[in-house]
């Protein structure tokens, strides 16, 4: 028989007491997510020669050593994890599941150094309430800030604001872009559309996390999610904490069904 934890694991999210919330909500700031890595322009020492020849750091040696001859020196260009930017629709479709979701964007600020953000009939801004040690207090906080929590959904208005104020900046280029939300939204599929466009342009990956999903007759037909929907990378439910595996694995890159491949 199933323990009581695999139990609850495997529970929607919708479905839990508000102990069993806080339990989950523990469990899911404690998840460890990683991005793929990529090759930066920052290279470092190499001792093997199958590596880039340093032509800079060679003459330099050269230069102080008083000599025409010196060894020659080699470099390697250094991996680092792809930035990692969550989005989160708090909209009053999502109450059921923007607390543990508000978790586990928590758990990444603090271990991955994430960029968070929620959106209902605004983006807010959140990494900096988010880095607090304190589950309850960050949610307090992250609440207090964005005055639009469970509110109406305004998708396309949301994306564009964070492509036009921090994704065209640098927040998004080359990133993994995680995007919490049902796609329920009363606006033109076109715009949405639109928005998603200019932030494909920018992301190396984009991650559509929908609890939706996980009900048997469910379908992606809903105006936003079905114009959103084109340009992510996976699709996939998110709305268990068993779920929430398939989240990570999709952040990292993992080998899985892809909605569509791009890549920067």
């Amino acid at each position: 028989m199933a323990s009581t934890d695999e139990q609850l694991h495997a529970m929607a999210f919708a479905q839990l007491t508000d102990a069993e919330v806080l339990e989950i909500r523990r469990l899911a700031s404690r998840l460890l997510l990683a991005t793929p890595t990529r090759l930066s322009r920052r290279t470092r020492k190499s001792a093997h020669s199958s590596a880039r020849l340093d032509v800079r750091a060679t003459v330099r040696a050269s230069r102080r050593s008083g000599t025409d001859t010196t060894g020659l020196l080699y470099a390697r260009r250094r991996e680092q994890r792809r930035k990692l930017v969550m989005l989160c629709d708090v909209s009053g479709s999502m109450e059921p599941y923007a607390r543990i979701f508000i978790s586990l964007l928590q758990g990444a600020v603090a271990t991955a150094g994430a960029e968070a953000f929620v959106f209902s009939t605004r983006l807010t801004r959140l990494t900096r309430q988010l880095a607090l040690r304190d589950p309850d207090e960050a949610l307090a906080r992250a609440a207090e800030a964005a005055p639009d929590w469970a509110g109406g959904t305004r998708i396309a208005d949301s994306i564009r604001h964070f492509v036009d104020e921090h994704g065209r900046r640098g927040l998004a280029r080359g990133a993994v872009v995680v995007i919490f939300s049902d796609g329920w939204a009363q606006e033109d599929p076109n715009n949405v559309a639109a928005q998603m466009a200019r932030l494909r342009r920018l992301a190396q990956r984009i991650i559509w996390v929908n609890p939706r999903k996980a009900a048997p007759e469910y379908q992606p037909l809903a105006g936003g999610m079905a114009a959103a929907l084109p340009y992510c990378d996976a699709f996939v439910s998110g709305h268990s904490y068993t779920a929430l595996a398939a989240v990570a694995a999709a952040i990292r890159g993992d080998s899985q069904p892809s909605l569509k491949g791009r890549g920067n």
